[in-house]
């Protein structure tokens, strides 16, 4: 049996280059520290990885912020509200006028001190990101751990009171990953599934919601390797190879930069190691924006990760 096509021979019959072609967004990884191990993490995020942005890494990044015109900051980790430097990006981001995004897990806003971060959420004027990989308690604790439905569901809660979500004013959009080696289903059904049971249960309100395949890299793919199910999985993403998805991927129009200041096409690329650069990593301030629009993108196979089916990106369904 003939090998499976590489993606990068796969999508050239379907785009000439697959280059960024603008740079509206900068997503900010400011390390691996977590409060959570989930099963599916992509990054391999947890309570004893020492990755965390230092000081100087971020003052650096503002400077090069400051000096772009890229309108949108992504702040991710990890769990981002952990590391010291995460309210002075933010405050800083904010006061150059961009928009602002965090990625929360919930879960982060029950740690010792951390009571501070609902209303700074709120008067930073950001829009929040969070993880509930189910409406359902089991599916939810299978994936991330005992007890974080609970937490998840307290801080929604919370956040609804503090003006996130609908009726207010404050936008909270909510993430869902399979449980297990499969795809998303469609977004929009799923959202109006996640509306009426997470209203009915519990009286939350969000804005939207968005579905994220689980990415072939870091614990997942541990995880499909020591159940016998990575040759299953792979061939389920080549299978659902969606050529309409390539004009709306995210490392298109955005560019990964790491808690050392390395920066990569997309945070999957960054959790391979796979970083930009002329024989050696490049660093963001070494760079200027308008060098990175028109570069070729890095590929490999997890891309089929974020091309099958309906897509998938840090913005949800793609297709």
């Amino acid at each position: 049996m003939a090998s499976p096509a590489t993606f990068s021979l796969r999508i050239s019959e379907d785009i000439p280059l697959l280059d960024r072609t603008a740079l509206s967004t900068l997503q900010i990884n400011v390390g691996k520290y977590c409060n959570q191990t989930c099963e599916h993490c992509h990054v391999g995020a947890g309570p004893h990885r020492t990755e965390i942005m230092a000081a100087k890494t971020a003052g650096r990044i503002l400077d090069w912020l400051a000096a772009s015109e890229v309108e949108s900051v992504d702040i991710t980790g990890g769990a981002p509200e952990l590391n010291p430097e995460f309210r002075r990006l933010v405050e800083a981001s904010r006061a150059l006028g961009r928009h602002v995004m965090i990625r929360c897990n919930l879960t982060v806003l029950h740690e010792p001190g951390m009571d501070w971060l609902p209303e700074f959420y709120r008067d930073q004027g950001v829009d929040l990101i969070c993880s509930l990989p189910c409406y359902l308690e089991d599916n939810v604790n299978a994936q991330r751990g005992e007890g974080v439905y609970e937490k998840s569901i307290s801080a929604l809660k919370t956040l609804n009171e503090t003006g996130f979500g609908p009726p207010g004013n404050m936008t909270l959009n909510l993430v869902y990953n399979p449980v297990g080696t499969v795809l998303p289903p469609p977004q929009k059904a799923l959202e109006e599934d996640y509306r009426r049971e997470l209203g009915r249960r519990h009286g939350i309100r969000f804005n939207e919601l968005f579905t994220i395949a689980n990415m072939p890299i870091s614990r997942f793919v541990s995880y499909l390797k020591a159940n016998g199910q990575k040759e299953s999985y792979m061939g389920l993403l080549r299978t659902s190879y969606n050529p309409e998805t390539l004009p709306s991927l995210m490392c298109r129009d955005l560019i990964s930069v790491g808690w050392d200041g390395t920066i990569y096409d997309c945070d999957f690329n960054q959790m391979l190691d796979m970083a930009l650069g002329n024989g050696k990593p490049l660093k963001l301030w070494d760079t200027a924006p308008e060098k990175l629009i028109g570069r070729g993108i890095l590929t490999g196979e997890h891309c089929y990760g974020c091309t099958a089916g309906a897509g998938s990106s840090c913005g949800g369904s793609l297709a």
